[in-house]
């Protein structure tokens, strides 16, 4: 399959889930500036899970042009990710209609924690196409960055269960960590693309 087919089929699958997201926001039933603090944390979620869409599509598009091919074990890894990705519209819209509840906000951060584990998942797969001397393996290397989010998910959904807001202060710590593209490959596609 081409590579270019896969990233075009996962950039739509990305932006409906940009676009259900934001048909959850709902207008507010009054005409005042203040009718807007009912809409606080539902818009608050938004724009977190906004972030972390724009953040794994953007990753995403570094991970995929780094292939060198596309098999069938790096499709159904490709899905895996693609399948939690797809559950955030419905972790933030239930974590922002109640107010992030503890519950809600526990139920957010499994789901942020296996989108993680899929999209390590779907990096290790292209690795193991590619070969461990890879473009993609030696870009990534020991990936202390992915395995940090990933020890923060799992703490921040432990503290969920005592104190949903010191949770919700993690899970923005690792989105603002992976705010920049990660480096570490683009830096590579543009030295690969030089030669």
């Amino acid at each position: 399959m081409n590579k270019t087919r896969l990233e075009a089929f996962s950039d739509g699958v990305l932006a409906i889930i940009i676009t259900i997201m934001v048909l959850e926001l709902k207008v507010p039933e009054g005409e005042h500036f203040t009718d807007l603090l009912t809409l606080f944390p539902v818009f608050i979620s938004y724009v977190l899970s906004f972030i972390y869409v724009g953040i794994y599509w953007n990753n995403h598009h570094h991970l995929l042009h780094s292939a060198s091919k596309v098999d069938g074990r790096i499709l159904w890894a490709n899905l895996h990710l693609l399948f939690w990705l797809s559950l955030i519209p419905a972790s933030t819209a239930w974590m922002g209609e109640h107010d992030f509840a503890k519950a809600t906000v526990t139920v957010y951060g499994i789901v942020l924690f296996m989108s993680a584990i899929a999209f390590v998942v779907l990096q290790n797969t292209i690795i193991c196409a590619d070969g461990k001397e890879s473009f993609l393996a030696k870009a990534v290397g020991k990936d202390s960055k992915g395995k940090l989010s990933q020890a923060l998910y799992l703490l921040a959904i432990v503290i969920s269960f005592f104190n949903e807001w010191i949770s919700l202060a993690i899970y923005l710590t690792v989105a603002l960590m992976w705010l920049i593209p990660d480096t570490r490959i683009e830096s590579k596609i543009l030295n690969r693309e030089k030669n």
